[in-house]
């Protein structure tokens, strides 16, 4: 096999030069059609790690660089075989055209095949670009070529567009072009198919290894109930540190339903000792409570000093900003220590408002605390129900506490009745036991007894509440009645005045002093009666005898009048009358005079009428 070639002059012993000398540049060695031909290359090793050395289909071949970008040409030259020659295409003509890519192809069209082409000339044309698994030619110059590998196919579409001549035969039948294309075999549709499957169960694989991996472990199961299971549980459940894991068994069995009547003795000091648990759990909550308050303290006496310091280098900047100071510095000192002090104000005034939000949070707790503290404004006959139903509770559970007790007592004497052999040492701690649950006994004994007359004096306390409460319904009851009675005697009089003011204007200084004597007798038997009555609007004798003649001035004119028409009557008989302290007096007695608004425009006038017979009904 001969080459010749003006490009490069490389020794044809070779057959790998090329790929070695693409590696050695540190640039990926090429297909022909531009595609990198080893997917796993490393350019920072001297060389290809895990890669077979290249076959190339011959050293010219091998040695013809492929390009790398579309811009740049490709040289194809004469390639010389044994039985034939193949001569390049012109390269002013457009490359051949090809049919899109089929997934997995390793199979080849050839078409353009000389008449007297025969196998042995086509695996010696095409062997060189790979190994061929089968040839299938047909009787119309073209063959099907199925390679071992899909890279391969890339360097027999290297040779489409050549024209080939057998020989040194200038025959027609010994010539032809050559048109080389991807050809869709349905074997290399199921080997691509297969090979996708796979990569798809290797993936599932994987995620499901990865799955398996980050899942949580499975909790361990559960034993069944047993007098022994039972006995160890209820140890575990005393010790603080198998406590968790004991209650998820205790649990586990109350759902299974182990519970019945022979071991619910057993069950009751369980869940007994599982009660016990909640002051030790309150008081780790509190610890945790207090060590956190002590870390807010100290981060705010931290946060106050660093405040402090803070201040103190804006303190340094607003004295070097001084006249007296600041001339000495430079344009780029000035420039520099302006920035440094903008910079250290808005520190500043983060942290302080940092702290002050933390003080502000404080504030807030202790008013939601104050107000949850601050006693509840309801009755006395409330609350002491309310302490009663809690000292009942607390009675009930430590009733419940006492039966406990007592069944934890019967437990160990069954227990001791059973084991009669049993060591020294064991009865001198069942003893100890018996003894220290004899004490705690005796204890709540004491305790329910002073509980049962803390419920007896409460008792009694809210019967005497009861009492209290009748009495007080009495006295409001016979208040509202002689409320009722001043009204009735107020509204008599009214209807006599009404009577008198019928004769005329004449007798309207006569009919005034009735009135005002009514209105005095009146705010006699008012304040006689009880001294729990609201303050009356009329504060004097004086001004109860201006009502009397305002009433009666104003029953005469159904209409209406004026303050300054009424203050006119009155200073007629008192030359010291204001209107302002007529007009306040009216005020104060929205039930019997009221105000309208008369008349439209320039004409809107403010006048007073009497509506006492009105406002008698409402009040």
């Amino acid at each position: 096999m001969t080459m010749e070639s003006n490009s490069m002059t490389m020794p044809m012993s070779d057959p790998n030069a090329w790929a070695t000398a693409m590696n050695n540049l540190g640039m990926p060695p090429m297909g022909m059609t531009g595609q990198p031909l080893m997917p796993d290359f490393d350019p920072n090793l001297g060389m290809m790690a895990g890669i077979t050395p290249m076959n190339p289909m011959m050293p010219g071949l091998g040695m013809v660089p492929a390009p790398l970008s579309q811009d740049i040409p490709v040289v194809k030259e004469i390639i010389h075989c044994k039985s034939c020659t193949l001569f390049p295409p012109n390269p002013n003509l457009p490359p051949p055209a090809t049919r899109d890519r089929p997934p997995g192809c390793k199979t080849v069209f050839v078409g353009g095949l000389p008449e007297n082409a025969t196998e042995p000339i086509i695996m010696e044309v095409f062997g060189q670009c790979g190994d061929i698994t089968a040839i299938r030619k047909s009787k119309k110059n073209f063959c099907h070529i199925r390679f071992v590998e899909e890279f391969t196919v890339d360097k027999a579409l290297f040779l489409s567009g050549y024209r080939i001549r057998l020989g040194s035969s200038t025959d027609k039948k010994d010539t032809g072009r050559l048109h080389v294309d991807f050809a869709q075999a349905r074997d290399d549709l199921y080997e691509w198919e297969c090979r996708q499957r796979m990569l798809a169960r290797e993936e599932r694989h994987r995620r499901k290894m990865e799955e398996d991996r980050l899942r949580p472990p499975s909790p361990p199961p559960i034993v069944h109930y047993s007098e022994h299971e039972c006995s160890q549980l209820g140890d575990k459940i005393k010790d603080d540190g198998k406590f968790p894991e004991a209650v998820r068994v205790l649990f586990t069995w109350l759902e299974r339903g182990e519970v019945n009547r022979r071991n619910a003795n057993n069950f009751y000091s369980m869940i007994q000792s599982s009660n016990s648990h909640i002051r030790r759990l309150m008081s780790e909550k509190s610890q945790h409570e207090k060590e956190m308050e002590e870390a807010k303290d100290k981060f705010k006496t931290a946060l106050a000093g660093i405040l402090a310091q803070f201040e103190q280098i804006v303190s340094v900047f607003q004295a070097a900003s001084k006249q007296k100071a600041w001339d000495h510095f430079s344009k780029a000192q000035r420039k520099n220590l302006d920035m440094w002090r903008k910079q250290a104000e808005e520190i500043r005034n983060m942290h302080n408002e940092q702290l002050m939000g933390i003080r502000r949070e404080e504030e807030m707790e202790m008013s939601d605390d104050d107000m949850e503290e601050a006693p509840d404004s309801k009755d006395s006959e409330d609350s002491g129900v309310s302490q009663v139903e809690a000292l009942k509770e607390e009675n009930d559970s430590l009733r419940c506490q006492l039966d406990a007790y007592r069944n934890e007592v019967e437990l160990l004497k069954q227990e001791q009745g059973k084991n009669q052999p049993i060591r020294s040492e064991e009865d001198s701690t069942h003893s100890q036991q018996l003894s220290f649950l004899q004490q705690a006994l005796q204890g709540m004994q004491k305790q329910l007894l002073k509980m049962r007359e803390e419920l007896k004096q409460r008792e009694a306390e809210l019967d005497k509440s009861l009492e209290d409460k009748q009495q007080l319904k009495s006295q409001v009851q016979s208040l509202k009645e002689s409320l009722q009675n001043l009204q009735n005697t107020h509204l008599m009089q009214l209807e006599m005045s009404k009577q008198d003011d019928r004769g005329g204007e004449e007798s309207t200084n006569q009919s005034s002093e009735a009135t005002v004597s009514a209105v005095v007798s009146c705010s006699q038997e008012k304040e006689g009666p009880t001294e729990k009555n609201p303050p009356s609007p009329v504060h004097s004798e004086r001004e109860a005898l201006l009502v009397g003649i305002i009433s009666t001035f104003l029953h005469v004119h159904p209409f209406g009048a004026s303050i300054e028409y009424i203050c006119s009557y009155l200073q007629r008989l008192d030359t010291k009358i204001n209107p302002s302290e007529v007009e306040a007096l009216l005020s104060r007695l929205p039930c019997t005079f009221r105000q309208e608004l008369t008349g439209v425009g320039a004409s809107l006038e403010k006048r007073w009428n009497f509506c006492g017979f009105q406002g008698i009904k409402s009040t």
